[in-house]
């Protein structure tokens, strides 16, 4: 028994100074590297993952050609969320124009060890009945239907990122922070091509509550604030699940924070992280929730 003691100390003592040498080696790596190196080396990682780097916000999005544009939107996708810890408040508001049912969809949340928010735009093949809208799969809309958007992410009154872009989803996910749903709000704007679908949709505004002081018109551009909260409500399991989940992202976020140290930039500590713990990186962008949502649905 003590040989064995004796045997395990010096296994864990080899296998720390192993990986003490490699984070040396891979620290060194990328501080050789310049800025437009990391980011050429980032975005050949991430780009086949469907994102893409904003090196001057030091924050990720979703690119126009991302692969999960093929699977569209259902309800299932934010119930089986929580199992792939991302916790999120979500806000599904559907409109008729030209004899099809759309959806513009908003989330802002914890994905993993990502803060974000998100608006994306679905519509379906035909009109929905409002009894079976959440129960209908919608497409993503091509890209004629793309919408000029602009989101603009908060964390109480502190500035996250701002992106400005004619997208048909549109992202913010901002590496290694964690914050509570509600901690989180969202400024909107959507620039429509019509006056009547422009009204439509401010029409379904109203209906979720959203009053004419807080909605603000200029032209043809929408502009709200997003601040519900969809979980405060929601059964006690769920709350649960959520809860749990959010344990689970602030351990992550720690660790991650720790395996990183000492960068700083979310360009630096992706990098790194990639180098040291390649199946971790692969985790860190949750890939898994339109596939999952779509095999359930």
């Amino acid at each position: 028994m003590y040989y064995f003691f004796v045997f395990l100390l010096l296994f864990v003592l080899c296998n720390m100074l192993f990986f003490h040498c490699r984070k040396r080696k891979i620290r060194k790596k990328i501080c050789d590297m310049n800025t437009a190196e990391k980011c050429e080396k980032l975005t050949g990682i991430i780009e086949p993952l469907g994102y893409c780097y904003d090196v001057k916000q030091d924050v990720f999005s979703t690119a126009l050609d991302a692969w999960q544009r093929n699977f569209g939107y259902t309800e299932s996708y934010n119930y089986y969320a929580p199992h792939f810890n991302m916790v999120f408040d979500y806000e599904p508001i559907y409109f008729d124009y030209q004899d099809k049912t759309w959806l513009i969809e908003l989330w802002k949340g914890q994905y993993g060890i990502n803060t974000g928010a998100e608006v994306g735009i679905y519509y379906s093949d035909s009109y929905v009945p409002p009894a079976l809208r959440e129960h209908t799969l919608f497409h993503c809309v091509k890209d004629r239907d793309m919408l000029p958007m602009t989101l603009h992410l908060f964390q109480e009154d502190d500035s996250i990122a701002m992106l400005r872009k004619r997208h048909w989803w549109l992202t913010i996910f901002s590496m290694g922070v964690y914050n509570e749903p509600a901690d989180l709000s969202a400024n909107v704007s959507i620039t429509f091509p019509t006056e009547s679908m422009m009204n439509a949709f401010i029409e379904a505004l109203n209906k979720k509550g959203y009053h004419k002081n807080d909605i603000c018109v200029c032209g043809l551009t929408v502009i709200f604030i997003y601040r519900s909260c969809s979980t405060c409500k929601a059964p006690l399991f769920r709350r649960f699940l959520c809860k749990y989940a959010q344990w689970k992202n602030r351990i992550f976020c720690k660790l991650f924070l720790w395996v990183t140290k000492p960068f700083s930039s979310s360009l630096d500590r992706a990098l790194c992280l990639y180098y040291y713990l390649p199946f971790a990186f692969r985790r860190l962008l949750t890939i898994k929730r339109y596939k999952t949502g779509r095999k359930r649905y």
